[in-house]
């Protein structure tokens, strides 16, 4: 690696060696383009996943500044998606019976969009504040009546919350921790935030389900790091934190939710975390040689769902997609695959429909083209909500609509 190609961990500051994946020059995820605008070429930014020979945190590098990524217009709405809803109204009616939070708790989201998890908490009269940098889906929870500050989190913003009383008897990070630059003041701010025994529960998608199941989809721009239990619990005890629980969740692919505490708080640390912590260590998280076969894969996938998408083209088979997530973005530019062999996405989002997927041009319209255009196949980008996708679809497939799905390996479903 060149001199000026370094790359530092930013948890523990050593040089970075191990490549995970370079999937080359790819669009910002999130930076849709109005169908209006010429065709020409989108703003790439190069896109490559290093993993800390030390703490073995996995990051990219070549980052754009957080502010260019969750400022202003960012596009996603969580109450968009109906199993999302009864995931996070099943979250808070849990911590509730957990940890005994009686009316006039303190809930405090980071990263709480457009307040599809905290309505929740209000309807259970807790004392509920969120923290979400967008102005554009930080305005849509404050019209729900949910208090929201449009702010980034970290340490000296927890400090301020503290002054003013906002201590928490909860705080939830739902999948932020990976958009997160700087960890180590992320994770300094949680323990400011919280009570002397206040709870934090942090999910992110865990690395471990990304390398076994091949989801190298789920890296893009806005995912700093990639976090296996071995460098997250790193990070937490490095401010003063200690993950007392883990539990292992289907969403985004495969996740963990660590729950936080301080370290000299008495929540008991439980098996599951040594559970997983053997489970990472025998598919060889804490070794080089399990990194190295990653991107052979992602290439090899590559190949494979184009060759799919082409031979059916070559059939005269009309092609389509569902959904414009930000995995969409990086598996059809690293794929090479544009609106001449997909005609177009649908996405539910109101926010989305009329601009196109960056870099290879596929226009987003409203679930209603389906059956108006009436594709042979459709290709679920977000495979995640796989099943959701497929009941939504369920009585609009009278002309024989197959799925095809990329993750983990192409295949029609």
């Amino acid at each position: 690696m060149a001199a000026d190609d370094r790359a530092f961990c930013r948890h523990c500051g050593k040089q970075m060696e191990l490549v995970l994946a370079d999937l080359g020059d790819i669009p910002v995820a999130n930076d849709f383009v109005e169908m209006a605008v010429a065709v020409e070429d989108d703003p790439k930014v190069a896109l490559k996943v290093m993993v800390c020979g030390d703490c073995r945190l996995a990051q990219t590098v070549d980052l754009k500044a957080a502010d260019d990524l969750f400022r202003n217009d960012y596009a996603y709405f969580s109450s968009a998606s109906t199993s999302w809803l009864d995931h996070a109204e099943r979250y808070v009616d849990r911590m509730i019976e957990r940890f005994g939070l009686a009316p006039g708790a303190r809930h405090v989201e980071i990263a709480s969009n457009d307040g599809y998890l905290l309505q929740f908490s209000m309807q259970r009269q807790l004392d509920t504040l969120g923290i979400e940098p967008c102005r554009s889906v930080a305005d849509a929870a404050i019209a729900k009546g949910i208090p929201t500050r449009v702010d980034f989190f970290g340490r000296a913003y927890a400090d301020g919350l503290v002054a003013e009383g906002w201590q928490a008897d909860l705080v939830t990070a739902n999948n932020v921790f990976a958009h997160v630059p700087d960890v180590n003041d992320f994770a300094a701010g949680i323990r400011t935030l919280l009570k002397p025994e206040g709870v934090a529960t942090v999910e992110v998608q865990h690395l471990l389900r990304l390398m076994q199941r091949n989801q190298f989809d789920t890296i893009y721009h806005e995912h700093f790091s990639y976090y296996s239990l071995l460098a997250a619990k790193r990070v937490f005890e490095a401010a003063g934190l200690r993950v007392f629980d883990v539990e292992e969740l289907p969403t985004h692919g495969g996740s963990l939710r660590y729950f936080v505490c301080r370290q000299e708080a008495g929540h008991p640390t439980g098996p599951a975390v040594a559970r997983v912590l053997a489970e990472e260590i025998e598919y060889g998280l804490d070794r080089d040689e399990i990194y190295h076969g990653f991107a052979e894969n992602v290439d090899r996938l590559r190949l494979a769902f184009r060759s799919l998408l082409l031979d059916l083209k070559a059939d005269g088979k009309r092609i389509a997609a569902y959904g414009a997530p930000a995995k969409g973005t990086t598996l059809l530019n690293y794929c090479g695959v544009d609106r001449s062999v997909i005609e177009f996405t649908v996405d539910r989002a109101a926010s989305k429909q009329g601009k196109s997927i960056p870099g290879v041009r596929i226009p987003i319209v409203a679930p209603e083209m389906i059956a108006a255009a009436k594709p042979d196949y459709l290709v679920i980008l977000p495979w995640n909500l796989k099943d959701e996708i497929m009941q939504q679809m369920a009585g609009t497939s009278g002309w024989g609509l197959r799925f095809i799905t990329a993750i983990p390996w192409p295949s029609v479903v």
